[in-house]
This record gives C-alpha cells, sequence and structure tokens, in this order.
C-alpha cells in the first residue's frame, strides 16, 4: 500500500518591529510594556487554531514608529529575504503613525514577490479590554497562508486589507485607522475573507530580488494660500537637495504667480525634481487641465498622478538611488512599478 503523503502546514514568520500593539499591562505596576513575542500565541490564543507552523523575529528594542528610517526598512527587507525561502508567508507589526511609509518602500524594494507580506498594528495595545490587535493579528495570519497567494506587501486594518503602497493613515481616534480611496481593498473579512483577486498583482515568476537603499535628500512642501516664495526658495536650496514632492491643492493646481513658477523653474534649471500629487486623499494629479496647473507642467514639473504622498516620497528616495539617469528616473516615476498609481 502506497503511504500517504504527509500534510505540510504552512509557515508564517511574524516580525515586530515596536508600537502600540506589541504593549500590554503590567498587573504589577498597570504600566505599559513590551509583549515577549517568543509567546504570541499564548497572548493570542486564537493562533493556535490556524494550521500552520510560526517562527518569530522581534527587534533587540522595539522602535516607536515615529522613529522608522530607511536604516529600518533595510532590516526588515533583510529579515524577509533571509527568511524568504522557509516561510509562506509575513506578518510585520508595526506602529501606525508611519506604517504607509513603511508599506510603500517594501514594496519597491522587493522585485519578484510571490508571498503575501502583510504589515498591521493597533489602535489599542494587545493587553486591553478592547483592543483591536488580537483581531488584527488573527486575521493578517489566516490571510498570510491562505489558499489566495496575495503576493503583495499589504496593510490589513479593521477587516480590510489594503495595497501597501496605496494606503493612508486617516484617524488616530477610531478602529479604520487606514484607508485607500484611489484603490479597492484586496480583501475584505466579515463572517468570511472575501477576495477581490481582479485587483491583485499577479504572482511573479521573477527571481526574488530586494534592492537596498534610499536617497533621502528630499523634501515635501504642501501649498496653503498666502506661502511666501521666500519659504518656497529656502526648502529648494537645501545643500545637497535632489528633488521635493509639492502638495498642492485640486487636481494639482497651485498659485501662477510670476515668483512663485520662478522660484520653481529656477530649482529645475538646477536639476532639483519636482513632483506634484494632490493635498486630496481621493482623484489623482491631471496637470493641464486648469491654467493652474498648465503653467507646472509647462515649466517641468512631473505628475504624481494618484500615488500617495507617502508612496510618492519613498519611491522618490527608492528611484534617486537606483537610477543615475534623470531622464530613467522621470521615465520609471511615471509608471507604475508595484502598483503604486493608475496608468493613464
Amino acid at each position: 500500500m502506497a503511504k500517504t503523503k504527509k500534510h505540510e502546514r504552512k509557515r508564517i514568520l511574524f516580525i515586530y518591529t515596536g508600537g502600540t500593539i506589541g504593549m500590554r499591562q503590567d498587573p504589577k505596576t498597570g504600566a505599559l510594556k513590551p509583549v515577549d513575542f517568543n509567546t504570541i500565541t499564548e497572548h493570542v490564543q486564537e493562533l493556535k487554531r490556524l494550521d500552520c507552523q510560526f517562527g518569530f523575529h522581534a527587534f533587540p528594542v522595539p522602535i516607536d514608529s515615529s522613529n522608522v528610517s530607511p536604516d529600518l526598512w533595510d532590516v526588515l527587507a533583510r529579515t524577509i529575504e533571509k527568511n524568504y525561502t522557509s516561510y509562506d508567508g509575513f506578518v510585520i507589526l508595526h506602529g501606525t503613525d508611519t506604517m504607509a511609509y513603511t508599506a510603500s518602500a517594501l514594496s519597491f524594494m522587493f522585485e519578484g514577490l510571490s508571498k503575501p507580506i502583510i504589515i498591521t498594528g493597533s489602535q489599542l495595545p494587545l493587553g486591553k479590554l478592547r483592543t483591536d490587535a488580537r483581531r488584527n493579528i488573527v486575521s493578517a495570519a489566516e490571510i498570510a497562508v491562505s489558499k489566495t497567494v496575495v503576493p503583495e506587501v499589504c496593510i490589513y486594518f479593521n477587516n480590510q486589507l489594503f495595497r501597501g503602497n496605496r494606503s493612508e493613515k486617516h484617524t488616530s481616534s477610531k478602529f479604520d485607522a487606514f484607508q485607500s480611496l484611489n484603490f479597492p481593498p484586496l480583501a475584505e473579512a466579515g463572517v468570511d475573507i472575501e477576495f477581490n483577486t481582479d485587483h491583485m498583482l499577479s504572482v511573479s515568476r521573477k527571481k526574488f530580488t530586494v534592492h537596498y537603499g534610499f536617497d533621502t535628500n528630499v523634501a515635501l512642501i504642501k501649498i496653503y494660500p498666502g506661502i511666501h516664495t521666500d519659504v518656497i526658495d529656502t526648502t529648494l536650496r537645501t545643500r545637497g537637495l535632489k528633488a521635493v514632492v509639492i502638495e498642492t491643492f485640486g487636481s494639482g493646481n497651485a498659485p501662477t504667480h510670476p515668483e512663485f513658477l520662478r522660484v520653481l523653474k529656477s530649482a529645475i534649471d538646477r536639476g532639483v525634481i519636482l513632483v506634484n500629487v494632490s493635498q486630496c486623499s481621493g482623484g489623482s494629479v491631471d496637470q493641464g487641465k486648469y491654467q493652474t496647473s498648465y503653467h507646472l507642467q509647462k515649466i517641468g514639473v512631473i505628475s504624481g498622478k494618484d500615488m500617495t504622498t507617502e508612496a510618492a516620497i519613498t519611491k522618490l528616495m527608492f528611484l534617486l538611488a537606483h537610477e543615475k539617469s534623470s531622464t530613467m528616473l522621470n521615465k520609471k516615476y511615471q509608471q507604475s512599478l508595484r502598483g503604486e498609481l493608475t496608468d493613464i
């Protein structure tokens, strides 16, 4: 009689960076302290019901997400690259404040991704009575080992799975902290988990490759009524500055004052790359639609189309580090690399 093939359980690697999700109350002092994530199944016993094996990797010192930097992104990417062949999915536990930046940055770093990398967190610590941490952890883990493979860097929060580089944090006081107005959820967890496979990236046949490095010589300027051109000019003349994301009004509109445009044109002539993204969470930059954006297009400002600010900034950092030709950088910036923008 032939032997029955042994059932192989799927494997998830949890990576804890820090943040609210990993805190619990000390029963003696009442103070919040980090959870020992090597015993996560004791704190979140629902995980034991998943038919899978768990691995754990915690940063030696938990990092508040406000202190996240590109160095952390490199560390995360190395951890995943080192364990990529040993696990079927990865769940990163991360603070919410810069989660969308991390998700966007990792998406650009990973080429040929064929496994889910799901970033999640919580609004309340794991040890709180009404915490959302437990639900987010369990659902993220379940999606990570689902038969429906999501080969992307994602954010899972409050019953919804978003493409990471399409997400933004929009509230600090409610459980639905994240939104993705320009792209539909990849999955929604109700009674069942419903996957939106039509909008997922395809499982890549390319070899999994990690591209390390970011160039942080970038800046962000938000346009507002009455902004002084001297403020803009001072920023644009920052020593070593290579690129700037400008948050404009509506569909990419900005003042048409000659001095404002002269300052921008002068920066472009000096080789500074200027990118136009909208301050609105939904919608897209359409340079030339109105006279107030036509002038930006005319002087050489690049359209960021419907990218989030987080994706726009991290994509600039990434391309500046990996593209030596400004012409190629400009071309790639306006193309979708990892589903971060809608090709129009």
